[in-house]
Formats: C-alpha cells, structure tokens, sequence
C-alpha cells in the first residue's frame, strides 16, 4: 500500500511550523491529551483545516512525523552490509533522543488507537520495512548474507529494540556510538557476517 500525501494550500514554510506544533505538542503533553484545538492554535490554523487536510489527529500526527524525520533507511547504499548498517546507525543515532521520546508517547497510543496504528502503519511503517527489505536484500544478492537467513525475519524488531531498551535499562538515548556497536556485536553475528 502506497502512503497517501495530501495536497495542502500551506506553503511548505507553514506546513512544516504546523508539523513542529504537532511534534512539540505531543512531547509536551503526550499524543492523548493533544487536541486538534490545541494544534490550530500553537499553529495558528484553524481546526477546519486541519480536518480538511488531515481528517483527524491520527493522520496529522503521522504525517508530523513523517515530515521531521526522513526515511532512515532512504539512499543507503554503501556496498556492503556492515557499512549500510553503520550508517544507518548513524542517522538514527542523530535523532535518537528527539525520536524516541516522540516516538514512546505515540506508539504507547498506538496501542489503543487503532485510527492511529493504522495512520502509522500506511505513512512510516510499512515505507521503512520496505526500504530495509531493499537494504538487506543488496546484502543477498552480494553474498554476504544467505537468503534464507533467520535473522532477517527479525531485523527490525531488532533495531527498535536496541533503541526502546536502552533507554529503559540504562536511561540513556542508543546514539550511533551504541546503534554501531551493537550492530558490531549482535546484528551483524545474527546474519552470519564476520566483523
């Protein structure tokens, strides 16, 4: 399924200050508690446009997030595995402490929202296991990974793993000294691959 993108009449400069409303509301009060009352007027909008363009909170939250951040996994192509992974570490590492704070509020709503999970699922979910599902299937056809590897199943869960759980073990943020490492010491040997 194919993320829809909506036409908007907003000018990318005012489509983005909306997005940055929408994120920082969310951080500051969790995806719950945000209203669309109060996003038109961090936003200076009006709530019938956000309606007109987003038809409720779930798919504004996702497309807020979708704009902050690209795709993690977009452009990646380094010639081999290990590199791809590391520099995917790398642009998660960046937005490690922003993202996964956002991120805990709203999957934690997700889980009770179907609206929501449904919204995230068609605009980042699905888009980035797609890109990943590209990323490791280079990896296959180079032969630095066999195709019917288990662990390829479960790479993503993997990845959002070592992000979730840091934070929660350690109460630190898996900045890309982390992420590299442990692709170094747990994704990397799961595939098979020698470092």
């Amino acid at each position: 399924m194919t993320a829809t993108v909506r036409r908007t009449r907003l000018s990318d400069e005012r489509e983005a200050e909306l997005y940055q409303a929408v994120i920082d509301l969310v951080r500051e009060v969790g995806y719950e508690a945000m209203t669309m009352d109060a996003v038109a007027a961090r936003s200076r909008s009006s709530k019938a446009t956000l309606y007109r363009q987003w038809e409720g909170k779930p798919k504004l939250v996702a497309a807020a997030m979708r704009h902050s951040r690209p795709p993690v996994a977009d452009d990646i192509d380094t010639g081999s595995l290990r590199g791809d992974l590391h520099e995917l570490a790398r642009t998660i590492g960046e937005g490690a402490e922003q993202d996964t704070v956002f991120m805990s509020a709203v999957g934690h709503a997700a889980h009770s929202n179907a609206d929501l999970a449904a919204a995230l699922r068609e605009m980042l979910i699905d888009p980035e296991l797609a890109r990943l599902a590209v990323l490791l299937g280079r990896a296959v056809e180079r032969g630095e990974v066999r195709e019917d590897a288990p662990a390829i199943e479960f790479f993503a869960h993997t990845m959002v793993g070592a992000l979730m759980a840091r934070k929660v073990l350690e109460d630190s943020f898996a900045d890309a000294d982390y992420l590299t490492r442990y692709i170094d010491a747990v994704v990397l040997p799961a595939f098979g691959v020698r470092v």
